[in-house]
């Protein structure tokens, strides 16, 4: 850059001084590559995505009149998710359970230790029939009362516990309606 001197020729005590020039630094360039860097980590940089766990459910046709599939009383377990952050759970049939029912909580301390018990028990019964490859079948009955936190965590602990197989139900007896309601 070119610099016109306009001073007056006057000289000042002799002395020469230099002029402070000010230093003045284009930012264009840094700032167009901070845009350019920004804008190629943001495109290149895969966010994290939800993860999410695999629930397969058959689809009703109501044309469709194949007759329900009969299971073994002792290998079934159902839980229905109540208000409050609680269940009630029986093995076998309501009319003649095997065990239950039982009001428990969620977690390590409540159905998750059924759960475990309630597995081995039922590892032993297919073994003792010599069909060790089959078992726990477990049926979760949300009522209207019950909230999305507690299906996930349901289905948290059948993955937990390693359950292969489970089902979500919403028809209930007319018994398991007397057990949510505390009769």
């Amino acid at each position: 850059m070119a610099e016109l001197n306009t001073d007056s020729g006057g000289d000042k005590g002799g002395k020469v001084r230099s002029k402070k020039q000010n230093s003045k630094v284009d930012l264009t360039a840094m700032v167009d590559l901070a845009f350019l860097l920004i804008t190629f980590f943001m495109l290149t940089t895969s966010l994290s995505k939800p993860q999410a766990m695999s629930l397969g459910l058959p689809d009703k046709d109501p044309k469709d009149k194949t007759e329900d599939l009969k299971v073994d009383e002792n290998r079934t377990m159902t839980i229905i998710l109540g208000d409050n952050d609680q269940l009630t759970f029986y093995m076998g049939l309501i009319y003649n359970p095997i065990a239950g029912p039982k009001k428990i909580a969620y977690g390590k301390d409540g159905i998750r230790k059924e759960l475990l018990k309630r597995k081995k028990e039922v590892a032993a019964y297919t073994a003792a029939k010599g069909r060790p490859d089959q078992g726990m079948i477990v049926i979760i009955k949300p009522s209207k009362k019950s909230n999305y936190k507690n299906v996930v965590d349901i289905l948290d602990e059948m993955a937990i516990n390693a359950i292969p197989t489970y089902t979500i139900v919403n028809d209930f007896l007319p018994e398991e309606e007397k057990l949510l309601e505390g009769k």
